[in-house]
Order: C-alpha cells, then sequence, then structure tokens
C-alpha cells in the first residue's frame, strides 16, 4: 500500500492530522500494517488536499501554532475505495529476531534464550495491542484483522515455545568460532 492510500484508509476512519496518522501507524490500529514516515505523510497530505481527495481546516491551539485537521471529501472516498480493488502487491515479513536465529549457532551460551524470551514477551504485547486496537471498531473486517493479528500471534508463540530448544542448543554448542578474514590481494 502506499502512503496516498494509508492516509485516504486513515481519514475514512476519522479526522486526523499528520501527527495522529503517524501515531496511528507507529502504536494505534494501523502499527502492524504499515511504516509510516513524517517525511512521507505530509506530503502525501499535501499532495491529496490540492487534489481535492483531502480538505484542510486550521484549529487553534493556546501557547502553541495552529494544528492543520485532515478530512476526506467524497472524491477522496471514491478513490480510496477504487485504490482497494487494485491488485495487491505480495505481503512482506522482516524480522531482526529471524536474521538473529539464522546464525544461532553463532552465539554465545544463553543469548539465544534471552533473544526467544524476548521474542515471546513482545509478541504477547502485540497480541494484547491487537485485542484493544482495531477490534474497538465493529466493523467485520475490524474483527477479522483483529483475530487474524491474534490468531497468527498466538501461532507464532506456540512455534517458539515448541521450538526454542533447537535453536539454544545450537547456540550452546558454539566454541568461539571465529569467521576467517579474507585479506585484500
Amino acid at each position: 500500500m502506499d502512503i496516498r492510500t494509508l492516509c485516504l484508509g486513515v481519514l475514512t476512519l476519522k479526522d486526523s492530522t499528520g501527527y495522529e496518522i503517524k501515531k496511528m501507524c507507529e502504536e494505534g490500529a494501523l502499527c502492524h500494517f504499515l511504516d509510516a514516515s513524517f517525511g512521507s505523510i505530509y506530503p502525501a497530505l499535501s499532495r491529496l488536499t490540492e487534489e481535492g481527495l483531502v480538505s484542510c481546516r486550521e484549529e487553534s491551539q493556546p501557547k502553541r501554532p495552529a494544528k492543520k485537521i485532515y478530512s476526506i471529501t467524497q472524491r477522496g472516498r471514491e478513490e480510496f475505495r477504487e485504490s482497494l480493488t487494485k491488485p495487491l502487491l505480495e505481503d512482506k515479513y522482516r524480522s531482526d529476531f529471524l536474521f538473529v536465529s539464522l546464525f544461532a549457532d553463532l552465539l554465545p551460551p544463553g543469548h539465544m534464550h534471552e533473544l526467544i524470551d524476548n521474542q515471546i514477551t513482545w509478541m504477547k504485547q502485540q497480541a494484547e495491542h491487537m485485542a484493544e486496537g482495531i477490534s474497538d471498531s465493529n466493523s467485520a473486517g475490524a474483527q477479522f484483522v483483529s483475530g487474524f493479528g491474534q490468531a497468527s500471534t498466538k501461532a507464532i508463540i506456540q512455534y517458539l515455545e515448541k521450538h526454542r530448544q533447537s535453536l539454544e542448543t545450537a547456540a550452546t554448542k558454539t566454541k568461539n568460532v571465529k569467521t576467517p578474514v579474507k585479506e585484500d590481494a
């Protein structure tokens, strides 16, 4: 999903500032789907406003600059609906934890155990976050997404708990393996 579609999607849920859109992508209902930076959100909102897909109003705040609150227009809703019917890109899953796990046999004893414990704790927090985030909505889509996320997280936790021993054993067998350094010719 591109940043335009993300912004339009958030604005179909509620009027928002750029900061609120960013917060939704970091900690809110959308944190499990997409990453978005202020450097991409604000230019996208400006373009969407110029194109008439979004409107903007300023709201004054005491002792602070006025904040810009964005709302989706009818034309924006139509474009958003249309964007939802376009072919999807393949999902991407990136994980620092899995990258490090690939090299478990190079880790010092005990390190993999700690990494797995931390990953399980983080996954449990994510499951709780999902349960309270999107599930606040009564829409069938929100309920489905929340349930999917919780089921996926539960399956990952179960896998980690069931198979952690193999990684921990691999790391325990490590005897300070040194990687040969190739010298320049």
